[in-house]
């Protein structure tokens, strides 16, 4: 349970992330902030652990790197500026699906038929809090935020299949360090202009680098190694329920029954995941005529 709570908080912080870019944040300066807030932490972390990868694991970190931190912010701003938050979310939704399908392939992880189920409530559930109807669609959106949500998804695959080859600290700075240098050519390529950093902006870098991403993927990565994927995949449905109630708190953003209703669901649907993990040990008969309905199906 410990170990759920605080997995659970990393997703909660990054449910922080809209909130700290829009109110202390420079405006119009996507991948400048996606890059300030991995490699400056990442690097600094490195360097006061004096530790670096070795051998194969050079490439492994920046497929890691990328998939989990450099590709996926990157791909995420995109879909962000093309698509309402909305859709962004619900697609992103479908992560825990992508996860035990990758999962059964890559390791070979049986997923319980119930987590299955969950998945769609959960995907419901965000939707119903976030999601507008009469949002804009957008090819290159669409596009960007599914292989977002495919880059994280794999992100977690990987890193439960690799494991890690030192403490989970430097191993999350290498990551942070690795995305960021993915970052550096698209930061490029884009070409911004460096705006003057008041108090109001430093303050926002630091919460967002040191607690919304070194602490946030230090606990994410901890729950990997600890957890099966598709509980992890779960937890992360806590972000967008984080932003919204973030948004209605301090920026006076409407809040309606059917994102009531939202939230509970996805609640629902990460209760269900989780107690799934130990069906069964606790109710034997449940799991057995699951495993013959399965069957079944099949």
């Amino acid at each position: 349970m410990k170990t759920l709570l605080l997995t659970a908080l990393a997703p909660i912080l990054w449910g922080t992330t809209y909130l700290t870019t829009t109110e202390f944040l420079p405006p119009d300066q996507p991948i400048l902030v996606a890059l300030l807030r991995a490699l400056p932490v990442g690097i600094l972390i490195t360097l006061f652990y004096r530790t670096l990868p070795k051998g194969h694991w050079w490439w492994r970190i920046f497929v890691l790197g990328a998939l989990n931190i450099g590709l996926f912010f990157a791909l995420l701003f995109v879909a962000a500026y093309r698509l309402p938050g909305g859709m962004v979310a619900t697609i992103g939704a479908l992560q825990p699906l992508m996860v035990m399908t990758l999962s059964k392939f890559v390791l070979h992880d049986r997923t319980p038929p119930l987590a299955i189920g969950a998945g769609l409530v959960g995907i419901l559930g965000v939707a119903l809090l976030v999601f507008n109807p009469n949002g804009q669609f957008d090819l290159i959106g669409i596009l960007a935020s599914v292989t977002a949500m495919l880059s994280m998804a794999a992100g977690i695959v990987l890193t439960k299949r690799w494991g890690n080859p030192v403490d989970l600290l430097p191993f999350t700075a290498w990551q942070l360090t690795a995305g960021g240098i993915v970052l550096l050519p698209i930061l490029f390529i884009a070409g911004p202009t460096l705006p003057a950093f008041s108090a109001t902006n430093l303050f926002g870098f630091l919460w967002l680098s040191v607690i919304g991403t070194g602490l946030a993927y230090w606990l994410w990565f901890r729950g990997i190694k600890n957890l099966r994927p598709f509980q992890i995949s779960f937890l992360g449905l806590f972000s967008p329920v984080m932003a919204v109630l973030l948004g209605y708190v301090f920026l006076d953003q409407g809040f309606a029954m059917k994102q009531w209703l939202g939230i509970g669901l996805i609640l629902i649907s990460i209760i269900i995941a989780q107690s799934t993990q130990y069906m069964p040990t606790r109710f034997p008969k449940v799991s057995i005529l699951l495993d013959h309905f399965k069957l079944k199906l099949n």
